[in-house]
Parts: C-alpha cells; sequence; structure tokens
C-alpha cells in the first residue's frame, strides 16, 4: 500500500488544493479561447450548473475565476460542438462528452422528480412514451413544446419543474432516455435523443459500476489533489460506503497515496499527479457552488473557513448576506462580499464586505486593494460598474474597501 513518508504542512496541503483547481497559473494575458476551457474540464471534471443570477451564473464565475473575462459563447461551443454535455454528476453539472459512459449506473437508478409526479405517470401510464416518440419525431423539443394528456393540468402545484412536460422530459433526461442538446434564451432546455447527441463509440461503451465509481474518484482526485474521502466521495455524490473499496483500489494502482496532513483528523489522499507550486498568486471571487468552497468541512480544514450560502435564510437571520463570495487571496480565503448585479442601473453593488480574521493574512490595506481590483474587473466582464459601498453596507470591511474604491 502507497504512503508518503512525510506529512503536508496544511500551507502545502492548500497550495496542492488550489494547484490542482487551475489556481497556479495566472489568468490568460490574451483572449481566452476554447482550449482555455478545455483544460479548465480537464481539471475539474465537471462543471456545476447553476441559473441563479444575483451575480453571475455559477458555471461561468467558476470560469470567470481561472480565465478572467470570456465569452460566454465559449461555453455553448463546446456543448455544440459535442465536447461538453449536461449530467446528473454532482448535481446538474456540465460534464465532457468521454465521462457519459461513467454514469450510467446514475442514469439507471434515477428516481423521478419531483416524488409526487410518480402519482401523474401512474394516472397516464403511456405519458412517457408518447414524449418521447415526440422528440423523436419531431426533434429536438423543450417542454413549452409539449402537450399534456386531456383533463391533466400543465402546471405542477409545489414544484420547481413548473409543468408535466418539463417533469416529464426532466424524467426522461435522468434516465438516459433523452439528453439535453443545449439550452434557448433564458436558459431552457432542448432535450433530443442521445443517438443524435452523444456519439456512437460512447453509447455503446460498457463500463461496470465498481469501474466508473473508480475512475470517476481518481477524476475527484486530480481535481482537489489532496483530499480526504469524504471530500472525494461528495465531489461526485457517492456514499463514502461506496468509495471506500473503490479507493483502496486506487491507492493499490498508485493512483493515489496515503499522506498525513497537518491539522487533518484523518488520513487524506495525494494524487499521483499532483504537484505541491511553490507559491500561489491567485486572486479572484469565487461562486459558492466553486469546487473550492462547495463541501463545507473541507473549506474549513483547509482554510479554516466557515462558509455558510445563505440566499434561502430569512433575512433577519442572515450573518453575512444574500450572496456572499468567498474573496482568495494567495492561498487564503481573506475576505467575503455580499453582491448584487443591479443590471437595469448598471452597477455591481455591494451590500456587505468581511474580513477574515486569523494569523498570517494579509494587512486590511492589501485585502482591500486587491479585493477592489476583482470586483473592477468581474464587474466589467459583467458591463457594469462597482458602485462604492454605502452607509447602509453591512461588514466592519466594507468601509476600508469603500476608501480604496473612491480613489
Amino acid at each position: 500500500m502507497s504512503r508518503r513518508k512525510s506529512p503536508l504542512s496544511l500551507s502545502e496541503a492548500r497550495r496542492v488544493a488550489l494547484g490542482a483547481q487551475g489556481f497556479d497559473r495566472p489568468r490568460p494575458s490574451r483572449a481566452v479561447g476554447l482550449a482555455d476551457l478545455r483544460r479548465v474540464f480537464a481539471r475539474l471534471g465537471h462543471l456545476q450548473f447553476d441559473s441563479v443570477n444575483v451575480v453571475a451564473r455559477a458555471h461561468h464565475q467558476v470560469l470567470f475565476s481561472r480565465l478572467g473575462a470570456f465569452d460566454l459563447a465559449l461555453l455553448d461551443a463546446l456543448v455544440a460542438r459535442g465536447e461538453v454535455t449536461e449530467q446528473w454528476a454532482h448535481e446538474a453539472c456540465f460534464v465532457p462528452m468521454s465521462t457519459w459512459p461513467l454514469l450510467a449506473h446514475r442514469r439507471e437508478e434515477f428516481q423521478v422528480r419531483p416524488r409526487h409526479f410518480d402519482a401523474f405517470l401512474r394516472q397516464h401510464p403511456g405519458y412517457l412514451d408518447e414524449i418521447l416518440a415526440a422528440v423523436e419525431r419531431r426533434g429536438a423539443l423543450t417542454a413549452d413544446e409539449l402537450h399534456v394528456p386531456e383533463g391533466a393540468a400543465r402546471r405542477l402545484e409545489n414544484s420547481w419543474f413548473g409543468t408535466a412536460p418539463r417533469a416529464a422530459l426532466e424524467t426522461l433526461f435522468g434516465r438516459g432516455n433523452l439528453v439535453i442538446a443545449g439550452r434557448r434564451k433564458g436558459l431552457v432546455r432542448v432535450y433530443d435523443l442521445p443517438t443524435r447527441v452523444v456519439p456512437a463509440h460512447l453509447r455503446e461503451t460498457t463500463v461496470s459500476r465498481h469501474e466508473a465509481e473508480r475512475a470517476l474518484l481518481d477524476q475527484a482526485g486530480r481535481a482537489h489533489g489532496v483530499a480526504t474521502a469524504a471530500d472525494l466521495a461528495d465531489y461526485f455524490r457517492m456514499s463514502r460506503d461506496a468509495a471506500r473499496p473503490r479507493l483502496a483500489e486506487l491507492v493499490e494502482a498508485g493512483r493515489l497515496h496515503e499522506v498525513d496532513v497537518e491539522g487533518f483528523r484523518e488520513p487524506a489522499y495525494l494524487h499521483a499527479e499532483a504537484r505541491v507550486p511553490r507559491r500561489i498568486a491567485a486572486q479572484a471571487l469565487l461562486s459558492p457552488f466553486d469546487p473550492v468552497v462547495r463541501f463545507r468541512p473541507r473549506t474549513r480544514r483547509l482554510f479554516a473557513f466557515d462558509y455558510r450560502f445563505e440566499i434561502f435564510i430569512p433575512d433577519e437571520n442572515r450573518k453575512w448576506g444574500t450572496y456572499v463570495l468567498p474573496f482568495l487571496l494567495g492561498d487564503r480565503l481573506v475576505a467575503r462580499a455580499d453582491l448584487k448585479a443591479d443590471r437595469d442601473a448598471g452597477k455591481l453593488r455591494i451590500l456587505a464586505a468581511h474580513r477574515e480574521l486569523g494569523p498570517g493574512l494579509p494587512a486590511d490595506a492589501v485585502i482591500a486593494e486587491a479585493l477592489a481590483a476583482e470586483l473592477g474587473a468581474l464587474a466589467t466582464w459583467m458591463g457594469l460598474e462597482v458602485a462604492v459601498p454605502g452607509r447602509r453596507a453591512r461588514g466592519a470591511f466594507a468601509r476600508p474597501l469603500a476608501s480604496v474604491l473612491r480613489r
């Protein structure tokens, strides 16, 4: 069994983790192209999709954090070229098309969503077949282009899917009978047959569940660099019990090396391709769904950063704000800012700013200058201007940040 003899310091572990996520290199100084997006997908393995547009869409912001300003059409182009598709991976994600065979067992086990839609399907047992036949006959379709059974209500109560056609399409998508062929205005999903989207060699590739789980965990290891079993299992939403024997196989194969990390309560795994960068010179606001901060126990372990996403919490109970983005400077999470894109006014508004406290963190002035610069870059990419936080802005760091922004 492979085990690294010397333990990793916490600083080394942070640098390994951030390097694996692509923060070990500067953002491109030239125009970002398809090759840059391919590189991010190769590192991360998936890009979690989220439609919330309080600042920028999560999947777009993860790319911006690593690449800087880029044309949103580039991601659409990867989808149109058949290099990237959507699947349930961590959650709803963009994944390289090559991942399709590895998620077959997920499609086989897919549960109807929402759960009460099961009753609808029992009442109308031929509905899914009718939807599938309509797509086969008419080509790629959206939910709005499909009917409901006679006498059935189109809208589904208490469901974010909204309508019966949408829920039916999502069920067929989850099972692999349909795939997402692209999106129309407003991020509306377009559904088509796998035979018209997924290359034949991938559709015909059969991978056992154990092989698939091992490959997904290997990808999780590459994306994390160094991680615990819980971190690795969460990356593709796998149970720890299912992950542990596969991790042992990866250790035996030399793909992972067991290692002790300063401050970790359990052993970690260092990926065979991981490197320890001498330094990380990152400067990025991170989406709440960025892999660096998405699994909160890992964020606390690596960065001593207690992150809570409070968008669904009543305002009076929020500690940090509605849509708070952690700020990465070097290899530390040094601040957090509650932001809102006011597109009507053309402003990126700062509703709150908080500075982290702890040993080894930069001075206030250094953090304020760097955060102001990153806010400016983010706003410019979004076609907005940064609004200087006013008196109502929350957080003790709002004032020093405002002073820098006024200059």
